[in-house]
């Protein structure tokens, strides 16, 4: 590089870190979006009240949406997990503002979830990356965003199973419309391993162990 460019891009490099340096951030919105992302916690998820039985916050969701988005990209190889994790995070965002409409609710009413993505971002100085990440999410043109919508469908499917194994037999009939929505290798080839694994499999496989009635304990 000529010491006529080298000194041109530094100037530029100056320039930009004083424009970064001197800008002052508006931690306002900032703290009313943290708040707002609270109401997810207690904003039911509708489609339980149809089910007629479990409960669940949009929160409570999310956050195994991202654990499924994590497993979801490590078992594909390919895409960045921490990206999937981000977008599962946010994928239902606008419900603190239109709250969860299941299925049924969609028939007839719709939630301008747009409006609320444009709203809640506006005056926030990552918004435009938000509204980035939603319209990724509805465009669905990139596997990650695929896998993101999956890891919603399969945390839905076993949240069904769960429900399935409490003894609600509604519930299983509601599990294949939501194995058809999968796109991905991935979430096609584990949900149907979600569906012959018991749900208190990870702790109770073997019922039969003496722990469950001694826990080692001298009787």
């Amino acid at each position: 590089m000529s010491l006529v460019l080298l000194k041109s891009a530094e100037l530029v490099y100056d320039s930009n870190m004083k424009k970064k340096t001197t800008q002052k951030t508006d931690y306002k919105p900032i703290a009313d979006f943290l708040y707002e992302v609270g109401i997810l916690a207690k904003t039911p998820r509708s489609g339980f009240h149809f089910l007629g039985s479990g409960h669940q916050s949009v929160a409570e969701h999310l956050n195994r949406v991202g654990y499924i988005g994590y497993v979801l990209a490590m078992l594909d190889g390919t895409v960045d997990p921490g990206e999937v994790v981000t977008l599962c995070l946010f994928h239902d965002l606008g419900e603190a503002r239109t709250s969860d409409l299941n299925y049924v609710h969609q028939k007839y009413a719709n939630a301008d979830e747009n409006k609320a993505i444009d709203d809640l971002s506006r005056t926030l100085p990552f918004g435009d990356h938000i509204r980035k990440m939603i319209k990724d999410l509805k465009e669905r043109t990139r596997k990650e965003a695929l896998l993101a919508k999956d890891a919603d469908q399969l945390e839905w499917i076993l949240s069904l199973k769960e429900q399935a194994d409490a003894g609600n037999t509604r519930a299983k009939t509601w599990i294949p419309s939501a194995v058809k929505r999968l796109r991905t290798e991935a979430a096609q080839e584990l949900a149907p391993v979600i569906q012959r694994t018991p749900s208190d499999d990870w702790w109770f496989s073997d019922k039969n162990d003496k722990w469950w009635i001694t826990r080692n304990k001298q009787v």
